[in-house]
C-alpha cells in the first residue's frame, strides 16, 4: 500500500469544558446586559409609581373612588397604590445592587492595572496603526536631546511624560526573505510616553459607588420612614375643622394602607404636638382669585411643641422645607377655599356718631372704646344661610362675609355677620347689632388650610441620597462622558533616524486629533522641518 493510499486516522477534536454551575450564575448575574435590564425595569416601575397615584399622597382618595371595582382589586393585588414599598421593587434594587457590586469586582482590577502599568512602548507597527500617527525625520540631535525635547512638547500641552528605553534583537534577511539566526543586530529603541485623564477609565465605578449610595439610601428610607399629608389650618371652629378635615392642633397623623380594595387608616403618633399657627398665599394681583396661577408662594407658620426640646416655631414655603428630629415638613397644596388672613372692618355706631375702624387677625380678638369684645368665629367666601347656621355655597369669593361673636358691656354675647358686598339698610340681615352696623371693608385672601408633607426619615438616609448620592451621580457621569483618557507615544528609530508617533483616545476623538496635529506640528511634523 502506497503512502498516499494510507487511512490517516483523525483527532478527536477536545470538547470544550463546560464551566462551573456556580460560575455561569456568577457571569450571568454581573452581566452588563442583565444589569440594564434591570435598571430599565426600575424605571418603568417608578415611572409607574409616579402616574397611578400613591396611597399617602393628597388626592388618593378622589383618585380611588374615581376607579372601577376590578380596577382596585388589580392594582390593590400587584402593590400599585404603594410601588415604592413593594417587595418586588425592593427586590429588583437588591438584585441590581448586587449585579453593580458583583461587575465591579469582575472588572476593576483589569481597569486598575490598565492605568497603574501603562503600556511605555510600542512596535512601529502598532502606532502606525493607530487613528492618529506621523512620521517624522530627527535632526542632528542626540537621541537623548530629542527624547527631551519631546517630553517637553507633551507635557506644554497637557500630557504627563515618561522616557523610557528598550533593547531588542533583530536578524539580517537575504535576497531571499530568509532570516540569518546566526547573525544577530541589537537594537535600542527610545520611546516618550505621555498620557492625559487616565482616572477617566475609573468614572464608571465611580458611578457604581454614587448608585449604590442612592439604592442604599432609598432602601433605609423607604424601610425605616414614612410620609404622610396633613391638613393644617388656624381656624378653631370645630365646624370648620369638620368640614375640611384639617387640623390646628394635634400630635397624631393618619396614613392609609389598602389591602385588595379595602382602606384601612391607623394613626401614627408624633413625639411633638404640631399647631398650625399662621396660613399665607402670596399673590400676584391681591384682587385675584388664589389658585396656582396667581400665587407666588405658600406659608405655613407651624410651633412645635416637643416635651423634650421644648418650643420650636418653624415657616415652611414652598422652596423651603424644616427638618426637625428626622421629621422632614414640605409646602405640599392647599385646600383652596376662600378665607382671610386679615380684616379691616368699619363699625357706624347705631345712634349716630363717629365710625369706628378696626383690625381683626383670623382667630384674633379686639375691644371697642365702650368695652364692647370682638371675636372672630369664621369666614365665609361665600355666605348663604343653611337654615339657621351659615355656610358658604362656593370656594369663590362671591359673598365673602365674617361671623363674629360680639359681647357688649353688660350683655349676652350675640354671633354678627360683616358683609364684603354693600348690602340694602332695610335687608334683616345687615340690621344693627350690638349698637353698630357692621361692614367689612377690606380682607387679605387666604386659603382655609395647607397641606403639608411630612417625611420621616430616622437615619437621614434620604438626605444621603438625595444630595450625596443623586449629585454624586451627576458630577460622575458628567466626569465619564466630558473627561477623555488620551494616550501618546513617540518612538525614536536611530537606525532609520526618524520619530513614529501614535496615540488614540477613548472618546472625544475629534478633540484628541486636533491636539495630536498641533503636537506634531510643534515637534516639526507639519513643515517637515528636523527636529
Amino acid at each position: 500500500m502506497s503512502a498516499a493510499e494510507e487511512t490517516i486516522t483523525p483527532r478527536e477534536i477536545a470538547k470544550t469544558k463546560s464551566q462551573p454551575i456556580l460560575n455561569r450564575i456568577l457571569n450571568f448575574l454581573s452581566s452588563v446586559r442583565f444589569g440594564v435590564t434591570l435598571l430599565c425595569i426600575l424605571v418603568v416601575l417608578s415611572v409607574l409609581g409616579m402616574l397611578i397615584v400613591q396611597q399617602n399622597v393628597q388626592g388618593f382618595d378622589a383618585f380611588f373612588a374615581s376607579l372601577t371595582p376590578a380596577e382596585k382589586t388589580v392594582f390593590s393585588y400587584l402593590g400599585f397604590f404603594d410601588v415604592y414599598h413593594s417587595w418586588y421593587f425592593n427586590f429588583i434594587l437588591l438584585v441590581l445592587s448586587l449585579n453593580i457590586v458583583l461587575a465591579s469586582i469582575d472588572r476593576f482590577p483589569s481597569a486598575w492595572s490598565y492605568i497603574s502599568g501603562p503600556k511605555l512602548s510600542a512596535t512601529r507597527a502598532w502606532l502606525l496603526y493607530q487613528k492618529q500617527n506621523a512620521v517624522i525625520k530627527m535632526s542632528g540631535d542626540t537621541p537623548t536631546e530629542t527624547a527631551e525635547k519631546i517630553s517637553q512638547v507633551f507635557s506644554a500641552n497637557g500630557f504627563k511624560s515618561r522616557i523610557t528605553e528598550n533593547n531588542s534583537r533583530s536578524y539580517p534577511v537575504d535576497e531571499n526573505g530568509r532570516k540569518n539566526y546566526s547573525d544577530i543586530i541589537n537594537k535600542k529603541y527610545i520611546y516618550v510616553f505621555g498620557e492625559r485623564g487616565k482616572w477617566n477609565r475609573l468614572g464608571a465605578y465611580i458611578v457604581h459607588v454614587f448608585l449604590l449610595t442612592l439604592f442604599l439610601g432609598h432602601f433605609v428610607a423607604l424601610q425605616t420612614g414614612f410620609d404622610a399629608d396633613v391638613r393644617l389650618t388656624t381656624e378653631t371652629n370645630p365646624k370648620v375643622l369638620e368640614n375640611f378635615q384639617a387640623w390646628q392642633k394635634s400630635d397624631t397623623i393618619q396614613l392609609i394602607q389598602f389591602e385588595l380594595d379595602k382602606q384601612e387608616r391607623f394613626n401614627v403618633k408624633l413625639p411633638f404636638t404640631i399647631t398650625c399657627t399662621e396660613i399665607e398665599q402670596k399673590l400676584i394681583d391681591p384682587k385675584g382669585e388664589i389658585n396656582i396661577n396667581n400665587t407666588i408662594d405658600w406659608r405655613t407658620q407651624i410651633s412645635i411643641n416637643d416635651p423634650e426640646y421644648g418650643t420650636t416655631v418653624a415657616d415652611v414655603s414652598l422652596n423651603k422645607p424644616f427638618s426637625y428630629r428626622g421629621y422632614r415638613f414640605f409646602q405640599a397644596s392647599a385646600i383652596t377655599v376662600g378665607s382671610a388672613r386679615k380684616m379691616t372692618l368699619n363699625l357706624t355706631p347705631e345712634n349716630g356718631g363717629e365710625p369706628v375702624k378696626i383690625e381683626l387677625e383670623r382667630n384674633g380678638k379686639t375691644e371697642l372704646p365702650d368695652g364692647t369684645k370682638i371675636e372672630y368665629d369664621m369666614f365665609l367666601s361665600d355666605f348663604v344661610m343653611q337654615g339657621s347656621e351659615p355656610a358658604t355655597r362656593s370656594a369663590e369669593y362671591n359673598n365673602p362675609a365674617v361671623v363674629l361673636n360680639v359681647t357688649p358691656p353688660n350683655a349676652a354675647p350675640t354671633k354678627v355677620f360683616a358683609f364684603a358686598n354693600k348690602l340694602p339698610d332695610n335687608a334683616p340681615i345687615n340690621a344693627p347689632k350690638a349698637g353698630y352696623r357692621w361692614r367689612m371693608a377690606e380682607f387679605e385672601k387666604a386659603p382655609m388650610a395647607h397641606v403639608l408633607s411630612i417625611k420621616y426619615d430616622p437615619f437621614d438616609a434620604a438626605f444621603i441620597a438625595w444630595y450625596i448620592g443623586g449629585f454624586g451621580l451627576i458630577g460622575a457621569l458628567c466626569f465619564v462622558f466630558f473627561v477623555s483618557h488620551k494616550r501618546i507615544w513617540a518612538m525614536l528609530d536611530t537606525e532609520k533616524n526618524e520619530i513614529v508617533i501614535g496615540g488614540h483616545a477613548n472618546r472625544g476623538n475629534l478633540a484628541f486629533e486636533d491636539k495630536f496635529k498641533k503636537i506634531v506640528g510643534e515637534l516639526g511634523g507639519n513643515t517637515a522641518k528636523e527636529i
